[in-house]
């Protein structure tokens, strides 16, 4: 059975799919990649703001950049849109998982439509492209998936868990395709940044050193593509701080306010 390889065994120019490349943490991975004349072809539902993503791209150095519209709140399968993604450079190396939201907790609370809304974008449409992408991956034979999550899956809290909870089912999946793809030469890479300053947390208060720009997340992530078949936490206290939540013995954690 072949050992997964790190991408020093894939093609000098590396061909890029990001799905969701228009969220602040893709951007910033693809433009590592484009300094280095990646070949890239990008997902998202906003043409405008994926074809200014693109421009930029160009710009910064990658070898050719193309755009494929997929809407992950939607209905559609993801089926047709990964499949010309990937016809496009005849396969993939990298493929990045980027898309999602963050919902609000108090609405998902008092709605059920809003929390099974947030659970279909952050999971449900995470596992129908898993599924297409590791039989791609996986007749091909070689290559990384990396997979945006959060350590908000780590353990359910009353701050998060509606989003938490959507998490915990991506990571738990990731788990097993990574089982599952190991002996084909294909290795999963789970992403779990902690606080990131991007639109998405637009809404909460930045302060504290507990806080990233998204731009030191690329580097991590990165990095971890280029080898890693396993969990990434960025930053990486993060690990440890998620060690010490997940063993609070219950009743001690049930008085906190985390």
């Amino acid at each position: 059975m072949p050992e997964p390889q790190s991408l020093a065994g894939a093609a000098s120019v590396p061909r890029v799919l990001i799905v969701g490349a228009t969220s602040a943490i893709a951007v910033a991975v693809a433009r590592r990649y484009a300094t280095q004349g990646a070949r890239l072809v990008l997902l998202a539902r906003r043409p405008d703001a994926l074809q200014a993503v693109a421009a930029d791209l160009r710009v910064r150095g990658a070898a050719e950049v193309l755009c494929e519209h997929y809407d992950a709140d939607g209905t559609e399968s993801p089926a047709a849109a990964l499949q010309r993604a990937w016809a496009a450079f005849q396969g993939c190396d990298i493929a990045l998982l980027a898309h999602g939201v963050l919902p609000d907790q108090a609405a998902c609370q008092e709605s059920v439509a809003a929390a099974l809304h947030s659970f279909d974008v952050n999971a449900r449409s995470v596992i129908a492209v898993l599924t297409v992408l590791a039989t791609l991956f996986e007749t091909q034979g070689r290559g990384v998936i990396g997979v945006i999550s959060s350590p908000a899956g780590d353990r359910g809290r009353a701050s998060n868990y509606v989003y938490g909870s959507a998490k915990a089912a991506v990571t738990n999946f990731c788990s097993g395709l990574r089982h599952r793809l190991h002996a084909r030469g294909v290795r999963v890479v789970t992403i779990l940044p902690g606080f990131v300053d991007t639109p998405m947390t637009a809404g909460l208060p930045k302060t504290g050193p507990l806080w990233a720009q998204p731009d030191q997340v690329a580097a991590d992530i990165q990095r971890a593509l280029a080898t890693r078949n396993g969990a990434l936490y960025t930053p990486w206290f993060w690990r440890w701080i998620m060690l010490i939540v997940c063993n609070l013995p219950q009743p001690l954690f049930l008085r906190s306010k985390l």
